[in-house]
């Protein structure tokens, strides 16, 4: 991709991203904010947790995103039974009587993770371990992810019977977790009316890896002014109990803060946040914009908190 500065490298960026939520509308209806959250995790090189009910369309929207970006797709459906394996792949022996590996699912550009929480910790560890270091490890060979690699999990909040909550050290890999909530009477008017129909949606594919790539790297090279990076980090540090910057309601509710990935990820949202709403370089509102879905699985309330109904969206919300 040719363009003469990193301005005009911005504004094409904010062009593509109307686009392509443009064309992800065709299908899914509404769920705009979630939308928004999963192409800025996508484009600043981060993972995302989709939290919700079943039937709001959770995967059609990961599918229609990978449709759109012209990106490989892979869906897990995670079950108590899967095992690593299944996922990274596994070494069988040939006809020639030598080991080979048999690429897993996860080795794609976009890995839907269906009901992460339905999986035992062992198998949640190897594809954690994949989210991390972008490689897995297999008989003692390290073989390297497809670029860009990208796992958007999804997590159904009712059923709590039969699965395995992701631990925080987990949950902490994920750079948003994004609430899906149920749809407007005129949204589900229109996804009724879309869906119960026949008539088939086409979808152009408006970008494809290699401008993914260019754009996760413009954004990195998007300048900061010191007062938003200190506005990021008072921000985390608010949120840690018994740290000089807690308020006393952080004290008295929370057990646990946001650790340092979070300053960096609300640096990371910022400057994507500001490129796809055509500024140059964020500000204090755009660290704002993408703190709730950063903060919201950092910060771990304690008894008294959930005793008397304050959740964690209230807590980060008294924060800004």
């Amino acid at each position: 991709m040719q363009y003469n500065n990193d301005k005009e490298a911005v504004d094409a960026l904010h062009r593509f991203y109307k686009d392509i939520k443009n064309e992800i509308g065709k299908v899914v209806i509404g769920q705009d904010e979630a939308v928004k959250s999963v192409l800025i995790s996508i484009l600043s090189n981060g993972h995302c947790l989709l939290v919700g009910v079943p039937g709001l369309a959770k995967t059609l929207l990961v599918q229609t995103v990978a449709d759109v970006l012209d990106l490989n797709f892979n869906r897990i459906q995670f079950t108590p039974d899967l095992m690593p394996g299944d996922i990274i792949g596994s070494e069988i022996l040939g006809e020639d009587r030598n080991f080979k590996f048999i690429k897993g699912p996860v080795f794609s550009n976009i890995v839907l993770a269906d009901e992460i929480n339905r999986t035992p910790p062992k198998t949640q560890a190897a594809l954690l371990e994949a989210m991390q270091e972008k490689s897995v490890t297999a008989a003692g060979h390290k073989h390297i992810l497809p670029k860009p690699f990208f796992v958007l999990a999804t997590q159904n909040p009712i059923e709590q019977e039969g699965t395995y909550p992701l631990p925080e050290a987990q949950l902490d890999r994920f750079m948003f977790n994004v609430l899906l909530t149920y749809p407007s009477f005129q949204e589900e008017l229109t996804i009724v009316k879309n869906s119960t129909g026949n008539n088939p949606v086409t979808l152009n594919r408006l970008i494809n890896a290699d401008q993914i790539q260019f754009f996760q790297q413009l954004i990195r090279t998007i300048p900061v002014t010191d007062n938003v990076l200190e506005y990021a980090v008072k921000l985390t540090g608010k949120t840690r109990p018994g740290s000089p910057l807690a308020t006393p309601e952080i004290n008295q509710y929370v057990n646990w803060g946001a650790g340092p990935r979070a300053s960096q990820f609300l640096i990371l949202g910022a400057k994507c946040h500001a490129a796809i709403s055509g500024k140059y370089s964020p500000d204090i509102e755009d660290v704002q914009a993408v703190a709730e879905a950063i903060l919201r699985h950092r910060i771990v309330r304690n008894y008294r908190a959930e005793a008397e109904g304050l959740s964690v969206e209230k807590i980060i919300k008294n924060l800004l």
